[in-house]
């Protein structure tokens, strides 16, 4: 009976604390969340991303500015993040994988801390809004040498 008790004290424990190193993304909470970075409130839901820690840290930014100045600080290593989200320009509101995103940087995108870059989970709806408004094509590679 004891080892029974001692085997689900233990089960309850591991699953506590999956359950707390939880490496999952959270969705961006516009008018409430805070920008790690610059500490400003999000409220532009076409633009904010999120950087994940592989034991769970969630660190959430209004811009890919801050997003970029928090990833090369130092502050975390890059190989300790386990996602590296942006939202998607075209599904306000939606975090999809940075590292797999296409990128248009434009001095006509008003972005919230002026980094004029919006990302794009297809490469159909970033050519779609490059043809409305002048601007450049970026891969993740040249975001992060573009904001080092």
């Amino acid at each position: 009976m004891k080892l029974v008790n001692n085997m689900r004290s233990g089960l309850i424990a591991m699953l506590f604390c999956l359950e707390a190193c939880s490496t999952s993304p959270e969705p961006l909470d516009f008018g409430k969340d805070v920008c790690y970075s610059c500490k400003m409130t999000l409220v532009d839901n076409k633009f904010g991303a999120e950087l994940v820690t592989r034991k769970g840290k969630v660190y959430k930014f209004d811009d890919l500015n801050c997003f970029f100045r928090f990833y090369h600080s130092g502050h975390e290593e890059i190989n300790n993040f386990a996602h590296q989200l942006v939202i998607d320009y075209s599904h306000p509101g939606k975090l999809i994988n940075g590292t797999d995103a296409f990128y248009l940087k434009s001095s006509e995108l008003r972005t919230p801390m002026a980094s004029e870059v919006a990302a794009f989970e297809s490469k159909q709806n970033m050519d779609s809004v490059k043809r409305q408004i002048s601007g450049v094509y970026l891969v993740w590679g040249e975001m992060t040498t573009q904001f080092k």
